[in-house]
C-alpha cells in the first residue's frame, strides 16, 4: 500500500511541475522571430512587482493554460520592475506599453509583428485586463481575440 501511495504521490508532483514549464520570453526582438518562424501571434504580459499575482496563480499556472499557450501563442512577459534590464530594454518596453495602451498593470495584449527595413511594426488583436474567473472562460476570451469569426 506505501508503495502504490508513493508512486501515486510521484505521479502527481510530476504533473504539477510539468504544469509550470511555460517558456517566458523577455526579450522583444527574439519572441517576434519567433512568433513570425512558428505563424503564431505574440501573448504579451505586462507586469510589475506589486501588481496582483492572481493572473498568474488562476490562469499562467494552469495545465490547461500551459496546452492553450503552446499551441496558440510565444508567450512575452515584460516587467517593469526587473531592476536586471538594460536602459534600451527598458525604454522599448515602456515604448510597448504605450504604443499598446496599456493603462493598468497586469495586463495581456495579443499583437503581431512584421519587421522590414529594420522597421518593427505591431499589429494589436486586443487586451484582456485580468478578470476574476476560470482559466476555460480567459481562453475563451483570447480566442475570440485571436479568432474574430
Amino acid at each position: 500500500m506505501t508503495k502504490k501511495l508513493l508512486i501515486l504521490l510521484f505521479f502527481l508532483g510530476s504533473l504539477l511541475v510539468e504544469s509550470q514549464n511555460l517558456v517566458w520570453n523577455t526579450n522583444v526582438v527574439d519572441a517576434i522571430e519567433l512568433s513570425n518562424e512558428q505563424r503564431k501571434p505574440l501573448l504579451i504580459y505586462f507586469t510589475a512587482g506589486g501588481t496582483s499575482d492572481k493572473i498568474q496563480n488562476e490562469i499562467f499556472k494552469t495545465p490547461d493554460f500551459e496546452s492553450w499557450s503552446s499551441k496558440n501563442v510565444i508567450l512575452v512577459k515584460l516587467d517593469f520592475s526587473d531592476t536586471s534590464a538594460s536602459d534600451s530594454v527598458r525604454d522599448q518596453n515602456i515604448s510597448l506599453r504605450n504604443a499598446f495602451g496599456i493603462d493598468e498593470l497586469p495586463q495581456v495584449c495579443y499583437a503581431t509583428a512584421a519587421v522590414r527595413k529594420g522597421k518593427t511594426s505591431f499589429n494589436s488583436l486586443g487586451k484582456l485586463a485580468y478578470k476574476s474567473g476560470n482559466v476555460k472562460a480567459w481562453i475563451s476570451e483570447s480566442d475570440l481575440l485571436l479568432n474574430p469569426e
